[in-house]
């Protein structure tokens, strides 16, 4: 019935001053951060997965277009992995536009195409995973066809943007699924990341000059993984395959970055890592900051282990609870932030990351 069920219910499978409110402030700050003084207004193109998803997948396929989601923005069901904002989101609130358009949305939004596309998948990864949508390789033939044909969008467009790739461990997820060993997990990410590399480096060639990818959220800290601590302790194994998927990306991104042209370093790592154990620590110890409640305790539950956030019996009747403050749970369901969760991610650390970077 729900093509991502699997997705929700295994986590390790699945898993710029920019915030511009004022004219001045955008005067100000035109030369800097990802705000563009001359040439071409900014936009946001965006590949992944959940984590930057705000409704590529189809209605009918994904719980994400279901109640509870959206409950906290935009007040109902509307593509996004949340009961509110996502990564994306945010990004592009930094720098002064509207959020990208969903690449499946875009003959219905045409007079949003200015300020970029959105072709992340919920479910997907560098390769094909357990679900059966683009992986990354296939979202970024969607934006070199738009740049071909009639064309949408110019080389002149993607110099003067920034690009977010996310990847959040559907790869993995798919590798355990269909047989794949422990044993085997260190070579397999190995392959992962120089996947990754190549789209990286592929996306640069189309004419990017500024492209945020995202290193691995600790997989070990979500929901799934930490149900059998009563959600009070991180899987350190699952940890320690992240760090070196972490680890690796940084070699990756480093090499990149000194093979190309650029006087600016092209490619910056979204820290998610660091950004998401700072935020579920936190004990009010740093001002400003939210404190989550039970930062490991998603805010929408099954009622039982068959059951996901969002489901319903052949009634129509709700096999899930909410809580009552999505704002005090840093994750919604079993894998994904609250909207309080991603502002917190991003305010604490991704941007200023992304200030610096560009």
């Amino acid at each position: 019935m729900d093509l991502l069920k699997p997705l929700l219910q295994i986590c390790f499978f699945f898993t710029l001053h920019l915030l511009i409110t004022t004219q001045g402030a955008k005067d100000s700050s035109a030369q800097n951060g990802l705000i563009h003084k001359h040439g071409p207004k900014p936009k946001l193109f965006v590949f992944g997965d959940s984590y930057a998803d705000t409704g590529n997948i189809r209605k009918s396929l994904s719980s994400s277009w279901k109640q509870p989601y959206g409950l906290t923005f935009p007040g109902k069901p509307a593509g996004r992995f949340s009961d509110g904002r996502v990564l994306t989101d945010y990004i592009a609130k930094s720098m002064g536009i509207k959020s990208p358009t969903p690449y499946q949305w875009k003959s219905f939004a045409k007079k949003r195409l200015h300020y970029g596309m959105n072709f992340a998948y919920g479910g997907t990864g560098v390769f094909d995973t357990n679900v059966l949508l683009p992986n990354m390789t296939t979202q970024i033939d969607f934006l070199e066809k738009l740049m071909l044909d009639d064309p949408v969008y110019v080389k002149a467009d993607l110099q003067s943007s920034l690009v977010l790739v996310t990847l959040s461990g559907n790869d993995y997820g798919h590798f355990y699924t269909t047989g794949g060993t422990a044993q085997g997990l260190q070579s397999f990410i190995t392959q992962v990341v120089n996947q990754l590399a190549l789209n990286l480096k592929r996306i640069e060639t189309m004419g990017a000059r500024r492209i945020a990818v995202t290193g691995l959220q600790p997989l070990g800290c979500l929901p799934r993984s930490t149900v059998v601590s009563a959600f009070q302790q991180c899987n350190k194994t699952e940890n320690t395959a992240v760090n070196f998927h972490n680890l690796l990306l940084q070699q990756a991104v480093a090499k990149l970055n000194n093979e190309s042209n650029s006087r600016k370093p092209v490619f910056t790592i979204l820290d998610l890592y660091t950004s998401f154990t700072t935020a579920l620590k936190n004990k009010g110890d740093h001002p400003g900051a939210t404190t989550f409640e039970t930062p490991l305790k998603p805010c929408c539950v099954g009622i039982s282990s068959d059951n996901f956030c969002g489901s319903l019996d052949d009634k129509g009747v709700k096999l899930y609870t909410v809580c009552k403050n999505p704002e005090s749970a840093f994750f919604w369901d079993t894998a994904h932030p609250t909207q309080a969760g991603w502002h917190a991610v991003y305010y604490s650390s991704l941007k200023a990351t992304l200030e610096h970077s560009f």
